[in-house]
């Protein structure tokens, strides 16, 4: 199957590779095997060597290969809560709620964001791929807060290729346990799949580059030493702030899965809230920011917390 596609202004000056992996979805191995098949051509000619680099306003083809057929989403989703903080013709930004699942997947079949998406927005079936419609980046099962989605295969192009670029702001709230030494930071470790257990994530030498700005915005002494992080994600890789955190020792309370469950503080679900999220708009290209406040489960969590009084590192 052959698939064209326009390299956006954001992908400007990046290696064939890289693009042709963030467009298509595929593993950047499957793309230097195409590559070396002769399956990838860039300006109607073959490429020969998967670091040449392209221009923005560039045609890319691939030839990918056909796989098993997914189930497209389809709109039975008029039952999935979600609440839309904006929406034009080119993109839809949601405030995401905790335990609803992004899109389809293993033993997620239906209920999920994306079949509300399209229940409310037919045409979104048709961008991006049939099972995960308008999806450019997922928020965890646990994790509520924002979420852009491509109304357009233009739309989704631009945005693939801000996240790419790292054009786009992506700004979290996470309750720790603890109290971290410096009162702001970066977390930088490459991620990868766990060699123990290949459903989670690690800290290793084999992951990808991974890099997680904090700050202390309130620190807490009762019932327990606790610090509410603002995080920002330099990179996106699959639960990056939760294995990050866990992996200096200072875990997300109520995140199970990296160690962030403890008796002396029950919470509802892993305290972990995606509070603002900025892009360039797609169409034209004003720089717009949207902001979600703290649902009230994890407000009423800090509300039982007692503060550090006169703190001087915040």
């Amino acid at each position: 199957m052959i698939r064209t596609e326009v390299v956006p202004d954001a992908l400007d000056g990046e290696r064939v590779d890289r693009v042709v992996a963030m467009l298509t979805g595929l593993p950047r191995s499957e793309v230097a095997v195409l590559v070396s098949q002769g399956a990838v051509r860039l300006r109607d000619v073959e490429v020969r060597s998967r670091s040449v680099k392209v221009a923005s306003g560039d045609t890319v083809e691939v030839d990918v290969p056909e796989v098993d057929a997914v189930a497209p989403v389809d709109g039975r989703g008029a039952d999935v809560s979600f609440h839309v903080v904006y929406a034009d013709d080119h993109v839809i930004v949601v405030d995401k709620p905790q335990d609803l699942v992004v899109h389809p997947g293993a033993g997620n079949p239906s209920g999920t964001l994306a079949q509300g998406i399209v229940a409310r927005f037919p045409e979104v079936a048709s961008v991006g791929e049939p099972d995960r419609p308008g999806i450019v980046h997922r928020l965890d099962r646990g994790t509520s807060g924002l979420l852009v989605v491509a109304r357009t295969e233009e739309a989704r192009a631009s945005l693939v290729g801000q996240l790419a670029s790292r054009q786009v702001t992506r700004r979290y709230l996470a309750l720790t346990w603890g109290h971290l030494d410096s009162p702001r930071g970066v977390v930088d470790a490459p991620i990868g799949r766990s060699k123990r257990d290949p459903t989670k994530m690690a800290v290793t030498t084999r992951g990808k580059e991974a890099r997680t700005a904090y700050q202390v915005e309130r620190r807490f002494a009762e019932p327990v030493a606790l610090d509410l992080l603002g995080c920002t994600l330099e990179t996106g890789r699959t639960h990056q702030i939760r294995v990050h955190l866990a992996a200096v020792g200072h875990p997300v309370v109520g995140d199970a899965r990296y160690g962030g469950v403890r008796e002396s503080l029950a919470v509802p679900r892993p305290f972990l809230h995606a509070r603002q999220l900025a892009f360039d708009h797609p169409a034209t290209g004003e720089r717009v920011t949207f902001d979600a406040a703290l649902p009230e489960d994890l407000t009423a969590v800090l509300d039982g917390l007692v503060p550090v009084e006169e703190d001087p590192l915040v």
